[in-house]
């Protein structure tokens, strides 16, 4: 419980946790320091100050006592000395924060001297116009109901003068030290968050600049670190690339002799079952290999250019109701983004064969947009799949249950699409259709970046 509040009450970004690390050290510091100077150097000073004040007052006393009444009315006068205290002299200060070390320092001096004089002469600070210590003399012999109150000055020790400045100067000191660290926190994490922006790229198919290896070692042994995968990535990438290259001119040379070899073996008049049914083995294995390629490519090296997506999804709809198959069409105005054509056609039309192979009816597409993504929606009618079957379709050679009865594919067609989505910048998503049914949503940041996922709009704006 304690450990998850303290996640939760942390910052989330590692400079506003070390900013808040230094900060807290800092006042920590600050605090130890501050309380070591008051009890071990200010406290014994204002100790001091009271017990010779003691001794001042006492002297004082003895003298009064001593002093013959005709003097004494004299002497009393010159020292100002009243028979009743003052009014503002019993008034309180209000506690105030700004005012706890001088409340301390206060509360300290008169403990002291209170200790040093006789019960009977009491002591009180005056902090009501002008700070004054008012000290009740004893009554002379000869006029015993008649006790003096003499106002003296606070000794400078008792008031602190100075410390209050130091006190200034070491929060001071401790909000500079705080907003240098800030500086260099933030120094450090500019290769951090360039390791970040590199690492999405990397994740969206791209080829990042090599980062710079330049400022620390822990930062520089990353960089570096990053700069050899990314490297190994891009070696690999070649390397698969040639291999599948080979592979799919290898085997498709002979597939076309084979072609060849059926047509010229098999006489005139002859039983062509046999030939339409090969051919028809000849075709899948044309479609796999096709399909290895496709998901080996995924468009990495096409360039993006900026399109209307709406005008894809119009022409491919019209190219399958050429084949005989209606798409509903329910577009909304799309703002033009940059996507790579090839690549994104490739992954409408995967979607889209899905729909009609895997669905049967129920045949739609629509589109729209947010502040932050472009949308696009192909939906069927057809039998649903949970949602761990869902998640698992993306990744590769993995097929639904209600492709069992379908042959010729290999499980690559929604892999591939998600790493289009990915490539991109976006992601791909399963929705249960309302009214029954599958839905596909591609969505597609404006700017690159993590996809939103966003409520579609209810009714979008038909075309």
């Amino acid at each position: 419980m304690t450990r998850a509040w303290l996640q939760r009450a942390l910052p989330k970004t590692l400079l506003a946790r070390n900013i808040l690390l230094l900060i807290v050290l800092v006042m920590l510091s600050q605090l130890c320091a501050l309380a070591v100077l008051l009890h071990y150097v200010q406290r014994p000073r204002v100790e001091r100050a009271a017990t010779v004040f003691a001794t001042y007052v006492t002297t004082l006393d003895s003298l009064l006592q001593a002093t013959p009444p005709g003097a004494r009315a004299q002497l009393t006068a010159r020292l100002d000395a009243r028979t009743q205290l003052p009014a503002d002299a019993a008034v309180e200060p209000p506690p105030s924060l700004t005012r706890a070390y001088r409340t301390y320092q206060r509360n300290v001096f008169l403990d002291s001297l209170r200790e040093h004089l006789p019960a009977d002469m009491p002591a009180l600070w005056q902090s009501e116009g002008g700070q004054r210590l008012w000290i009740r003399m004893h009554a002379p012999a000869d006029a015993p109901h008649t006790p003096y109150w003499i106002a003296l000055p606070i000794p400078e020790d008792a008031q602190g003068n100075g410390l209050d400045a130091a006190i200034l100067l070491s929060l001071g000191l401790g909000a500079l030290a705080a907003l240098t660290g800030y500086v260099i926190q933030r120094h450090l994490n500019q290769p951090l968050q360039a390791l970040t922006q590199a690492a999405r790229r990397v994740s969206a198919g791209e080829t990042p600049a090599p980062l710079s290896t330049d400022g620390p070692v822990e930062i520089a042994t990353v960089s570096n670190a990053f700069n050899q995968m990314t490297h190994a990535l891009q070696q690999a990438e070649a390397t698969r690339a040639l291999m599948l290259a080979g592979i799919s001119h290898d085997i498709r040379t002979p597939l076309t002799k084979l072609r060849l070899s059926m047509a010229m073996a098999m006489p005139d008049g002859s039983d062509s079952s046999f030939v339409v049914a090969a051919e028809s083995y000849l075709d899948q294995i044309e479609t796999i290999l096709q399909q290895f390629m496709d998901y080996a490519g995924s468009g990495e090296r096409e360039a993006p250019e900026p399109g209307d997506l709406n005008a894809l999804v119009e022409r491919l709809a019209g190219d399958f109701a050429g084949l005989g198959h209606e798409f509903e069409l329910t577009l909304a105005v799309l703002p033009a983004i940059l996507y790579r054509p090839i690549s994104m056609m490739r992954l409408l039309m995967n979607l889209m064969q899905n729909a009609i192979v895997y669905g049967g009816s129920g045949l739609a597409v629509r589109s729209w947009a947010t502040g932050e993504a472009v949308y696009v929606a192909v939906g069927d009618r057809g039998k649903g799949l949970s949602a761990e079957e869902l998640e698992q379709l993306k990744a590769p050679f993995q097929r639904g249950r209600n492709a069992r009865a379908h042959s010729g594919g290999t499980g690559l067609g929604l892999a591939i699409v998600e790493r289009i989505a990915r490539l991109h910048g976006g992601s791909l998503q399963f929705h249960a259709r309302e009214g029954g049914g599958l839905e596909v949503w591609v969505v597609l940041p404006l700017i690159p970046g993590p996809a939103t996922h966003p409520v579609p709009p209810g009714r979008p704006r038909p075309r």
